[in-house]
């Protein structure tokens, strides 16, 4: 997911609980919701603010006046920078994107802005989409999220996205580029394409894209590729990325120098946690330069591991072609005699490919996630198990992330270039100690094991991350005209949004362990407690 050097970004999450009070809209004056409150009696203690891990702030419960506090805190934390905090005479102008007007903008907008006050379309900078949905009576109710010790209801609100009626860059001064970077993900060329076919319909004339990553920036043997939407118009049937992906890349001060050099004031970064680090660096410091620019991010991780949105693009299509391994292992381990099906699935932090996968297929009888931890031996481990499941059934398939198990290999110092630790093979240490197990037992099995990593990787988009792809790169593009900056868009209660970036990049998102949807997988797969 990172892309720029650990040296680099380490600085960025350190401090991002540090995150400035940027420009910004006033709060928008709605309702409270009619809830009722909770039986139990305030506490009158002080306990750790946990809702972000990033903002780990002490607020005192017994204060009648916290739950305002706490609102004008998280109104001050999910602010998103806006160019006028830099350039606060910057003058708006009425937007070039109106989809009532079908004929082509005007060369240079000789005869003026087109403009349309009748259409409806705009999305008005006081609106606002609520971040959580659930009002949770208890803190011992499943997958409960409390601010406080009594999980008292607090509306909490974050910007939506989508096209402005003013906007803050005039097209034709405009000089766009887009940077992929970290792993392959299902879905590159789709927001790539939307980024360029959007760019183009606000009368955007230069579109360049930044080949391999971040790398692009600095490496003079890579030229930036021009783009238009007769470049983009197929892109999306394939996988993989047109602009190639790296991890690694030069220094923030470097890749802001080259963005002087070549002309850009809009930056679109599609990456996950690590790109988006580097894209809040490359904000930061064009800040500091005083460059008006633009810098938005796209979240891509196929782990879908960002916190706050409802999933990021790729995920959909990693779970659909995830059941095709899955389905091969039960076919291998159901026809073989003691067969046992072994399915390695992403995920380095998270198991939510894994977790949905399994739940998905029906096929699993035993889903592993970096989250819940196990053990292989002893009465309550994965063996005895396997040896319960091939003594009843016949056979068995086990599907685990990445991530999970770590602690039972032997670690090494290794990291990649995004600074993430080179994690042993979770996969192979559990086909080997099945073997290994039962060979002792003297009970006869045939093992099978699939890492279907790369394969679902290089996808294309299914449907369904097609359209998350689509809208995403068009919100991207208006969120940048409407003069936002180190910001990222996605999805909350399924409405898109412009987040911060570093509210969402502070630490992987991670599945609940007494949450509903690991509770509704331990109920499909019948699996007990491994510890």
């Amino acid at each position: 997911m990172g892309t720029l050097s650990h040296a680099a970004i380490a600085p960025r999450l350190a401090a991002l609980h540090h995150h400035r009070a940027s420009h910004g809209l006033s709060h928008p004056s709605s309702p409270s919701l009619r809830l009722p409150t909770s039986n139990g009696v305030a506490k009158k203690s002080r306990v750790v603010f946990a809702q972000s891990k990033s903002h780990n702030q002490h607020f005192d419960f017994s204060d009648p006046d916290w739950k305002s506090k706490f609102q004008r805190d998280f109104e001050r934390r999910f602010n998103i920078p806006h160019i006028t905090d830099v350039f606060p005479d910057a003058v708006p102008i009425p937007s070039t994107f109106c989809l009532r007007m079908r004929t082509p903008v005007i060369e240079d907008f000789a005869g003026g802005y087109p403009s349309d006050e009748e259409w409806h379309g705009y999305i008005n900078n006081n609106d606002r989409v609520l971040l959580k949905t659930i009002y949770y009576s208890s803190p011992t109710s499943a997958g409960a999220e409390c601010i406080d010790p009594n999980c008292t209801w607090v509306e909490q609100w974050v910007h939506r996205a989508g096209p402005r009626e003013k906007i803050y860059f005039k097209p034709e001064e405009v000089k766009a580029a887009i940077v992929t970077c970290g792993g392959l993900c299902p879905g590159l060329n789709d927001v790539i394409r939307q980024i360029v076919i959007t760019l183009e319909i606000y009368g955007v004339k230069k579109i360049v894209g930044i080949p391999y990553g971040y790398r692009g920036f600095s490496d003079k043997e890579l030229v930036e590729m021009p783009l238009s939407r007769k470049v983009v118009q197929n892109v999306h049937l394939s996988g993989g990325s047109l602009l190639g992906v790296s991890r690694g890349g030069p220094s923030v001060s470097e890749m802001v120098d080259s963005l002087e050099e070549r002309g850009i004031n809009m930056l679109f970064v599609l990456g996950g946690n690590g790109t988006h680090a580097g894209a809040d660096a490359i904000h930061t410091e064009c800040r500091k330069r005083r460059l008006r620019v633009a810098v938005v991010g796209v979240p891509k991780t196929i782990d879908n591991d960002i916190l706050l949105m409802d999933k990021t693009f790729g995920f959909d299509t990693a779970v659909e072609e995830a059941q095709r391994a899955i389905s091969s292992a039960y076919i291998e381990a159901h026809s073989a005699y003691h067969g046992v099906g072994i399915v390695k699935l992403m995920g380095r932090s998270s198991g939510f490919i894994a977790m949905h996968a399994s739940l998905s297929s029906g096929q699993i009888d035993i889903c592993l996630i970096p989250e819940v931890p196990f053990q292989m031996h002893g009465p309550h481990g994965i063996l005895h198990h396997l040896k319960y499941l091939i003594q009843t059934k016949g056979s068995a398939v086990v599907c685990v992330a990445e991530g999970a198990g770590q602690n039972l290999l032997q670690k090494t110092n290794a990291t990649d270039a995004s600074g993430n630790v080179v994690f042993g093979d979770i996969g192979v240490h559990i086909q080997q100690e099945t073997k290994k197990y039962f060979k002792e037992a003297g009970v006869p099995v045939d093992v099978k094991y699939i890492d279907p990593t790369y394969m679902i990787r290089a996808c294309r988009a299914n449907a369904s991350d097609g359209i998350l792809c689509a809208v995403l790169g068009q919100n991207a593009v208006h969120g940048a005209f409407a003069g936002y900056s180190g910001i990222t868009v996605g999805t909350c209660n399924t409405h898109y949004v412009y987040l911060p970036i570093p509210e969402v990049i502070s630490h992987p998102r991670q599945i609940d362990p007494n949450s509903r949807m690991w509770h509704r997988c331990l109920t499909s797969t019948g699996q007990p407690d491994f510890v």
